[in-house]
């Protein structure tokens, strides 16, 4: 057993943490000319199949939730694409409001409350998923203990695990926020809350939900599976059941706090650590950006692609724009209708 270090490493901090996934896109470039440029195709293209699948089986929750309301796939999947590939350069989920806008163009008649609960829907199958790729890492004994966390060099991570009282206040805020919002709403949106019901009205018939939610799902997780796989090949880090699986599991926890765009800095540092034993620093870390920045730069490129399809533009902020206002504007709509005892008027269209 090695004695403990002398000196402590320096605390995280957010522009440390940025700062080593910069020098760590150094080492990837530095090592660009050992990637198996093959695989790495073959590995974007798993990731397009299964944001496809993703994206099918929101369309089939929507199809659901508004059956007489003539929509195509294509659509949703724009929507979904766009999304992703907004998420994918912006921190806070921004893109989460770039696809609700644009699936709620392409859904006549639909509404914000109902399109936005339909994320419940694909997040039950993603829980259940990730807590049993979670439990696999787990029994691996290869993640970061608690007390580990701001040895790691990862601020999104550290700065809660530094902080518990104020990590537990954040959770403890949340919480009762929500439940005041519940009260408030239950008692002043009773259309809202109609809407929101619909979203997710597909569960109402668990063997729907199965054959056109779940086992799209499914089929998207195995794809994610491979992807990592051939990353990995790719990247030479060797694809293995095992290896795939702590990425999935360190991709998990690397985006619970989004500090960062996709995690960037605290899943270099995670990936780090859990491949201490099968490969050298240099490696894990051309590795881990290289994938990084492949993703990224495919998923942007798919969603400009997406956007210009589906509303002629490229600016995704001026469509980030767009959906806040709107949806305010529709929030506002709906507390106007309860308030009046009237029912709900016809939504309101985007000017494009």
């Amino acid at each position: 057993m090695s004695p403990p270090p002398l000196f402590p490493p320096p605390p995280a901090t957010l522009a440390s943490s940025v700062d080593a996934f910069w020098n760590a896109v150094e080492t990837f470039f530095s090592n660009l000319a050992a990637v198996h440029w093959g695989a790495l195709a073959f590995a974007l293209l798993l990731h397009l199949a299964h944001m496809g699948c993703r994206s099918r089986a929101w369309f089939n929750t929507l199809r659901a939730a508004y059956p007489a309301e003539p929509f195509q796939w294509r659509r949703i999947a724009g929507a979904y694409i766009a999304g992703v590939g907004v998420n994918s350069v912006l921190p806070a989920r921004g893109g989460d409001v770039v696809k609700i806008y644009l699936a709620k163009q392409s859904v006549p008649n639909s509404t914000y409350p109902a399109v936005t609960s339909s994320f419940f829907v694909e997040s039950l199958f993603d829980m259940t998923a990730g807590s049993i790729v979670m439990l696999f890492a787990l029994t691996q004994g290869v993640l970061p203990s608690l007390p580990s966390l701001p040895d790691i060099g990862a601020f999104d991570l550290s700065f809660w695990a530094d902080h518990p009282r104020f990590a537990l206040f954040t959770i403890t805020f949340i919480t009762v926020g929500l439940l005041v919002l519940y009260a408030v709403l239950s008692i002043r949106a009773v259309v809202f809350w109609r809407r929101v019901r619909q979203g997710v009205v597909i569960l109402t018939d668990f063997r729907r939900y199965l054959r056109q939610v779940a086992a799209w799902q499914g089929g998207a997780w195995l794809l994610r599976f491979f992807s990592f796989f051939f990353f990995l090949e790719a990247f030479n880090i060797g694809g293995s059941v095992e290896n795939a699986l702590l990425v999935m599991s360190v991709q998990a926890l690397s985006t619970l706090t989004p500090f960062t765009p996709g995690g960037a800095g605290a899943q270099q540092a995670l990936l780090v650590y859990v491949f201490r034993e099968k490969a050298g620093r240099t490696a894990v870390l051309a590795y881990s950006v290289g994938q990084q920045i492949a993703i990224a730069a495919f998923n942007v490129a798919a969603a400009l692609i997406a956007l210009f399809y589906m509303v002629g533009t490229t600016d995704f902020r001026s469509v980030i724009r767009l959906g806040r206002e709107e949806e305010r504007r529709a929030t506002g709509e709906t507390t106007a209708e309860d308030d009046s005892g009237e029912g709900p008027t016809e939504p309101l269209r985007s000017e494009t």
